[in-house]
């Protein structure tokens, strides 16, 4: 497969920024990042999934979290300093960000949102982040990516272990 040279690409190219792309087939039927991250042969703990949110406070922001990981937007609100955050719908995206679904990437959205990364991807030696374009994924050095695209790290995600016994989160 021919790989597409995209902004995020571009951008990074120019920061001096070292990165891999991989690219994957795209299924228009299960775009989910688990789906991704079997193709491209890395644990879902290295491919990480950008959300956009918008903040009662703050207004939009991005946050990446691995692909296997659901965000707990209470958690994100208390990150950001808003009272509530909630996802946008998916019809918002392209509009707020330039990018569409399954092709969004922290990298050279239309403007530049408060962002943040949860912080276990700090501890890996290199993670997957979409390259802006469905069917390539760009694996990077989230050392690097982080203070570059001036991510905040948190801790964002559900703990599972938090559970009560019934299966319900408290």
């Amino acid at each position: 497969m021919k790989i597409p040279k995209t902004n995020a690409m571009r951008i990074l190219t120019q920061a001096g920024i070292a990165f891999e792309p991989k690219t994957y087939d795209v299924d228009e039927n299960d775009l989910s990042g688990t789906k991704v991250a079997t193709q491209v042969g890395l644990p879902f703990a290295q491919v990480y999934k950008t959300l956009v949110a918008k903040g009662d406070q703050t207004g939009y922001l991005v946050c990446l979290i691995p692909v296997d990981q659901e965000i707990d937007l209470k958690k994100l609100a208390l990150a950001s300093g808003d009272k509530r955050v909630e996802l946008i719908p998916t019809k918002d995206l392209l509009a707020v960000t330039g990018y569409i679904r399954g092709g969004c990437t922290a990298i050279g959205m239309k403007k530049k949102f408060p962002t943040y990364i949860e912080s276990a991807a700090l501890s890996q030696p290199l993670i997957a982040i979409s390259a802006g374009v469905r069917g390539c994924q760009l694996l990077l050095d989230p050392r690097v990516l982080a203070p570059f695209i001036q991510a905040k790290p948190v801790e964002v995600c559900f703990d599972h272990s938090e559970q009560s016994h019934s299966g319900f989160r408290s």
